[in-house]
């Protein structure tokens, strides 16, 4: 013992037993720190698995795809909640198991049965299987997916796993498929389509056309494709064109509608509205334009013709008094009109005893004859008007405007020196003609001091022997101020009752028996004797005079009737627009009915200027007014004018005055034969009374009567007379010429126009 103590209290035992303390220290902390490492490795791994593993979950869950990962005996190793979804599956449930057991039917793209392991089955080069599994709205609805499967070599434990990516196309291949019905449906309705349909390119070329669009244009739509647009176009439309598609892509505007002209193959152009629109993708940017055309050249053409009747004389076809005034006014409003523009006033003579000897037929050819020698004689230097009746009116602009005035002025009585034939007679025509320059005062005055001026030279070239002309100078002023004076003159006539009512009969064509008269008004001027209306009516509606003058007549109207022995006898007034509007006038009427004790239906309203009662006015609610109260309505001069078949659809008519026009000339004339007997069947077949006016013969008379036209008059029947001297005649007249009560209560057709 005290050895082994020696031994270790030697020195060279302590020293190798320190060495091995200090080995043994070292391996200790060796150990120890290995340790240490492999704990911090080992729990770096276990973080980095646990990021990994929650990564992987994150886009198995925010995947819009559905994942599965099958083992290489074809068990479900993993299937995300997304796959199960789609698959209508449970995800717990599925794990482990084969695909064969899978709770799954599916079908490929034709439709056919499928096993799950060739639906899941490795696909080729990446390509997507497509297969169909069954949807949510009922047994027959299928959900259509893609499936694309990779083998993994390099998964755990060296085992190969299969990842099948699944993607739910449904909502894709429904909306492909609305699309292509939608473009289906689109193409349809453009090949239908009644109006033209483009679809244009950027460039402006034609793409695809539609039939109505290349019959349009005259071609053929494969014709067409490739086209550039602007080619089709009237040149004098491109700039227009091209602005307003310059605004569209440019973005100021979505869509313009523009109406333009097109020039056909055969070389005829056409109007049509042009309505383009932009198709532009998401970002904004310009796709392809959207044309539609639809064709304007009938309606075009038809406003054209209602603005030409409008400026123009519908019998001659020259310019009427309103364009007259508006291309006169243009050109006084020149700076250099005075001594560079002037008027020809012409007047035809004797044509009043040419109308009365031939009738209004042959009168209508006078002036249609007439108004070609004014143009001939004008040579398109100047514009010819007619203003009314057979008064002519030429408007002159040139730099030497007193010689050519002169010269046009000769042409014209040049021109009427060849005879008019008519029936084989030779009508020799003359007319008297007035100049007038203008001048300081027709500026100042404009076109109706021009224009009063040449009617003054117009007129002293009548009084001085006709069929010369005159030019005017200040002393004719004279003859217009007299006019003027006449005016006043007519005012104080009215108020006076100088202006007296004549009464022309109306017959029924069937019996020959008076019915009733139109009343005509006449002025019984104290020194020139009795005026006709043509001397007075333009001062009254000059002087606004017209609704004095028709409550007058009204009164004498309304006496005749009462003092007449028939009380079935009615009288028809003659009534313009002017005199209607305030309901002063059907005030009038039926206080003089009620004054006189007189039957509604025995005063009729026969309405004149029809064309001046546009619907909806308070015209319109007046002459209603008057037919509630049994007052009939005749439209006058039927089947004249603008429209004459909406009057009968906008204004209670209770009947119609056949206008003379279509009378003269008949049986003879086949189209006036053929418009006389349509136009009374249209009446008839409205329920409206029917009256021909005009009648100046026994044939007129047979024909219109079995025509179907109930009631006539003309100068056949007689001409106008004094109230008096018609009561006197209907006294002294046997009832077996005329029935003195031929109905009870004045019947006309369909139980009286009252009715």
């Amino acid at each position: 013992m005290d050895g082994a103590l020696d031994l270790f209290a030697q020195p060279a035992f302590v020293a190798g037993s320190s060495a091995l303390l200090v080995v043994l220290a070292l391996a200790a902390f060796y150990f120890f720190w290995r340790s240490g490492r492999e704990r911090v490795a080992r729990d770096t791994a276990l973080e980095q698995e646990r990021l990994l593993r929650q990564q992987f979950e994150a886009v198995m869950t925010s995947s819009r795809d559905g994942i599965m990962i099958l083992t290489r005996t074809g068990d479900v190793a993993l299937m995300s909640d997304v796959a199960a979804g789609i698959l209508g599956l449970n995800a717990a449930d599925t794990t482990g198991l084969p695909l064969s057991r899978l709770p799954l039917r599916c079908v490929d793209q034709h439709h056919r049965p499928l096993l799950g392991r060739d639906a899941f089955a490795l696909t080729e080069e990446g390509r997507p299987r497509i297969i169909g599994v069954p949807g949510r709205r009922g047994p027959d609805d299928i959900r259509w997916l893609h499936i694309k499967a990779d083998q993994v070599e390099q998964a755990p434990h060296g085992q190969p796993v299969t990842v099948v990516t699944i993607m739910d196309t449904t909502g894709l291949r429904e909306a492909a498929e609305a699309l292509n019905r939608s473009d289906a449906q689109f193409r349809r309705a453009m090949e239908n389509a009644p109006t033209g349909m483009a679809l244009v390119d950027l460039e402006w070329r034609l793409m695809e056309v539609n039939r109505a669009f290349a019959e349009m244009m005259g071609h053929t739509v494969a014709a067409l494709r490739g086209t550039p647009f602007s080619a089709l176009s009237h040149p004098q439309d491109i700039q227009a064109e091209r602005d307003q598609l310059e605004r569209l892509y440019e973005g100021y505007q979505s869509h313009f509608s523009l109406e333009k002209r097109y020039v056909r193959t055969d070389g005829n152009v056409v109007w049509a509205v042009l309505d383009v629109g932009l198709v532009r993708y998401a970002g904004g940017a310009p796709d392809h334009y959207v044309v539609q055309l639809r064709d304007t050249t009938d309606d075009r053409m038809h406003s054209e013709l209602l603005a030409h009747r409008a400026m123009h004389d519908p019998l001659t076809g020259l310019a009427n008094r309103t364009l007259l005034h508006e291309v006169l006014e243009n050109l006084l409003a020149q700076p250099d009109a005075d001594g560079r523009v002037g008027v020809i006033a012409v007047d035809l003579d004797g044509f009043k005893g040419l109308n009365d000897r031939f009738g209004h037929a042959t009168g209508d050819s006078a002036l249609v004859h007439v108004a070609g020698i004014l143009r001939a004689a004008t040579g398109g230097s100047g514009t010819v008007a007619r203003i009314g009746g057979d008064e002519f009116v030429i408007a002159v602009q040139d730099p030497d405007c007193s010689k050519a005035l002169f010269d046009i002025a000769a042409s014209i009585h040049e021109g009427l020196k060849r005879p008019l034939a008519v029936k084989r007679h030779q009508i020799q025509l003359g007319a008297s003609i007035g100049i007038a320059m203008a001048d300081d005062d027709s500026l100042a005055g404009g076109s109706a001091t021009l224009l009063s001026a040449a009617d003054a030279a117009m007129y002293r070239a009548k009084a001085a022997g006709k069929s010369r002309t005159e030019v005017f100078e200040a002393s004719m002023r004279t003859s217009h101020d007299s006019q003027s004076a006449l005016g006043a003159e007519l005012a104080r006539a009215i108020e006076h009752g100088d202006l007296v009512l004549h009464y022309q009969p109306i017959l029924e064509l069937a019996t020959r028996s008076v019915v009733g008269y139109e009343a005509l008004v006449r002025w019984q001027h104290p020194t020139r004797g009795l005026l006709l209306p043509g001397a007075f009516l333009p001062l009254i509606e000059d002087k606004g005079l017209a609704v004095t003058l028709g409550a007058a007549l009204v009164e004498q109207a309304s006496q005749f009737l009462a003092r007449h022995p028939s009380e079935s006898t009615w009288v028809s007034l003659n009534v313009s627009a002017d005199q209607l509007g305030d309901s002063e006038f059907a005030d009038r009427v039926l206080s003089a009915i009620g004054r006189h004790h007189l039957t509604p239906q025995r005063i009729v309203v026969e309405l004149t200027e029809a064309s001046l009662v546009a619907p909806n006015t308070r015209i319109r609610h007046e002459l209603t007014e008057l037919r509630n109260a049994g007052v009939p309505i005749l439209l006058d001069d039927f089947g004249t004018g603008v429209s004459p078949l909406s009057y009968l659809r906008d204004l209670p008519v209770s009947g119609v005055k056949l206008d003379m026009s279509f009378v003269a000339g008949i049986p003879e004339d086949p189209s006036g034969a053929k418009v006389s007997r349509a136009l009374g069947a249209l009446a008839r077949e409205l329920g409206l009374a029917t009256i021909a006016e005009g009648i100046e013969t026994e044939a007129q008379a047979e024909f219109l009567g079995r025509c179907g036209w109930r009631y006539g008059q003309g100068w056949l029947f007689g001409v106008a007379q004094p109230g008096a001297a018609v009561i006197a005649a209907h006294s002294r007249l046997s009832t077996s010429l005329i029935d003195p009560n031929p109905r009870e209560t004045g019947e006309l057709d369909l139980k009286g126009l009252g009715g």
